[in-house]
């Protein structure tokens, strides 16, 4: 699934295309899953941002399509066998490809994330000044869930998935499977500088293009992340800290991957 840097990397291609246009028009053909979507037609782009793994497009009138590219959804410049949506914009046309059909659109008054739970409760940008170790403790605190899973609900930092997931917490040496609010405070400084650290070297380049080719930039192009992987995807082969073999495991009912040594439970 794209987690934050394939969504920045998409918004940083893409808003130079939409911001300032009017969206003209916005077609599909399944409303279940794109459900009012259409109602953003006629409306100009003010401002195309991110929050966690969600593309918003702020658009005058103060309205707001959402987007989530869920599990093999990609925005492009091209045409493709599986585009479900095609946004015209004035001088551009953007498509919405998806193979699996996991993807979102929705309009929503702006700010109103009633119907979107998740991005409601979301926590703070783990690139953002504001998100300090400090900030993520006191999240952390407030869940005995283990900590993988705890960063996947999206609750104590925004934008994490199972990729950045799995290499955060390698460059840390924090277990996976370690309850979050038994974390010490130095265990919990660690996590957030190497969720940053991880964050901003896989924006930097482009994302992760795994072996589906799912993800893509706008342009066509793939990421280059996924050259630096330590762990994740990486079962059987030799940690590139400590050369211990790197386990795969399951978490809930999410493929984890881990160095024994590195990351003591």
């Amino acid at each position: 699934m794209p987690e934050l840097p394939e969504v920045e990397t998409v918004r940083r291609m893409l808003a130079p295309v939409v911001v300032g246009r009017r969206l003209l028009g916005l077609e599909h053909d399944d409303p279940a899953r794109y459900r009012g979507a259409e109602g953003a037609a006629g409306r100009r782009v003010r401002a195309l941002r991110r929050r966690g793994k969600y593309l918003i497009f702020a658009l005058e009138g103060r309205l707001e399509l959402i987007v989530h590219l869920g599990m093999s959804g990609s925005l492009r410049l091209d045409e493709g066998t599986h585009t479900r949506v095609r946004l015209e914009f004035e001088g551009a046309t953007v498509f919405f490809n998806d193979p699996r059909r996991f993807g979102r659109l929705r309009a929503v008054p702006a700010g109103d994330y009633r119907a979107l739970p998740t991005l409601a409760r979301m926590g703070p940008e783990p690139l953002d000044r504001g998100f300090t170790a400090r900030a993520l403790a006191a999240r952390l605190a407030r869940t005995s869930r283990v900590l993988k899973t705890a960063l996947l609900s999206q609750e104590p930092v925004a934008g994490l998935g199972n990729i950045y997931a799995d290499e955060a917490l390698w460059k840390a040496r924090l277990h996976p499977a370690r309850i979050a609010n038994a974390l010490a405070f130095e265990e919990v400084q660690r996590l957030h500088r190497a969720v940053r650290g991880v964050l901003r070297r896989a924006v930097d380049l482009g994302g992760s293009t795994l072996g589906d080719g799912a993800y893509t930039r706008p342009d066509g192009e793939p990421g280059y992340f996924q050259i630096e992987h330590a762990v994740y995807g990486r079962a059987g082969e030799a940690c590139p800290r400590c050369g211990r073999t790197i386990e795969r495991l399951v978490l809930g009912g999410r493929s984890t991957h881990v160095c024994p040594r590195c990351q003591r439970r």
